[in-house]
């Protein structure tokens, strides 16, 4: 640690001085210092600072060039300038060397220069191309050829994908969102058995046929976002229960047809779970939050806005139950109006909590706050208290508050 320490420092020297240095500057640290070392302090330096060393000398070219140099790149910040030709050259450079590339947003870059770039770097395991409009299927075809540590492919935005690339990927882990459809998903569930990680969010056109298909294909599925895909129901649930028994992350916000018969069926199979986004899921009830505090003992974070059914009971077994006394870190309340200053009394020995979300709960007393406080000092109590009002009925119209205000 402290090697890398002294070597973070001077890099920071360094490049803070190196647009001054004059050939005979170069020549007395070439002499002072081993090439190991310079070699050392050139993997510290950003794309920018490496081709600027590029061309101070040829020794520090044939340094800065070194493909060990090239293991993480992103190309964001120059999506304007990059070329196809600009991808094959760093390919050729990099080889086997390059780990993780980003190209979002480079528009000029196409299936001919990522075969190239496929071709000479074959130990990639990282690649975004979101918003690379010119690729293909011929891209993923070249990807699933050469590039077979692949495990993260974010596709998103790339309109002219189809739903034959996912035929091949089949080492794929991680699938960033990507605006898949059910026929695409069919294929993920076949092809892909190594995936970890899938967001959908959003998909309007998803629905359990795809699912059921990818919760029965992908057993080591860990992390599933599928938050405002309306036309899910609890058979995509009761799927992900049966198959996935390691899920750690599940984000189904907005997906208004859920309810506890699926939540029960979830919670009794995945006991790995740590958090779950069940905003605006209004159909789930206290009976959700029995079985996730009996079956789910990693539960970290827990939204439950908007959830209007939700009361004092189902908080009073949630902090009674495993996860509460040393897991729970996050839990989100907004906009649950059945819910009372009881419900803080039925958290005050969740000593890990570190942030509720009260806003708009208004039967939450600033009194009730101010008791919660005296058992967890340290907690950050989010809330905004809107002019009394009713409670809203159950299911009707949603209004959401001001959340800016963070009561001290």
């Amino acid at each position: 640690m402290e090697s890398q320490l002294t070597a973070a420092e001077l890099t920071q020297h360094f490049t803070h001085e190196m647009h001054m240095f004059s050939n005979g500057d170069e020549a007395v640290i070439n002499r002072k210092l081993p090439k190991e070392l310079l070699l050392r302090i050139f993997s510290f330096l950003d794309v920018v600072t490496l081709c600027r060393c590029a061309q101070v000398s040829r020794a520090w070219n044939i340094l800065a060039l070194d493909g060990s140099n090239w293991q993480q790149i992103d190309l964001f910040d120059f999506q304007r300038d990059i070329e196809g030709r600009v991808v094959e050259n760093i390919s050729k450079r990099s080889g086997g060397f390059l780990r993780k590339l980003s190209l979002r947003g480079c528009l000029g870059v196409g299936d001919s220069a990522l075969r190239t770039f496929a071709q000479n770097c074959r130990n990639i395991e990282v690649l975004s191309l979101n918003g690379c409009t010119k690729i293909t299927d011929a891209t993923c075809t070249s990807l699933s050829k050469f590039c077979p540590k692949l495990k993260h492919l974010d596709l998103a935005s790339c309109t002219s994908i189809t739903n034959l690339s996912l035929k091949a990927l089949r080492h794929l882990r991680y699938l960033p969102q990507c605006g898949l459809e059910d026929e695409a998903l069919k294929h993920v569930g076949t092809h892909c058995p190594e995936l970890v990680t899938l967001n959908l969010q959003t998909c309007s056109q998803v629905t359990d046929e795809g699912l059921i298909t990818v919760c029965r294909g992908c057993h080591r599925l860990q992390s599933f976002c599928v938050s405002g895909c309306t036309n899910i129901t609890d058979a995509m649930l009761n799927a992900l229960g049966q198959n996935c028994p390691h899920l750690r992350i599940l984000e189904v916000a907005r997906c208004s047809q859920l309810t506890d018969v699926g939540f029960t069926a979830l919670a009794r199979n995945c006991h790995e779970l740590e958090k779950m986004d069940l905003e605006e899921c209004v159909q789930i009830t206290d009976s959700t939050l029995i079985q996730l505090s009996v079956h789910c003992p990693r539960l970290q974070v827990l939204s439950l806005s908007h959830c209007e059914l939700i009361t004092d009971d189902g908080i009073r077994h949630l902090g009674s139950g495993p996860c509460a006394h040393d897991r729970l870190e996050v839990l989100e309340l907004d906009n649950c109006p059945l819910v009372t200053d009881a419900s803080l009394e039925h958290l005050k020995s969740c000593h890990s909590l570190d942030r509720i979300e009260l806003y708009d709960c208004q039967q939450i007393t600033r009194a009730g706050i101010k008791r919660l406080r005296t058992h967890l000092p340290n907690i950050k109590v989010h809330a905004y208290f809107a002019p009394v009002t009713p409670p809203p009925s159950v299911g009707g119209s949603r209004q959401r508050f001001c959340r800016c205000c963070i009561l001290l």
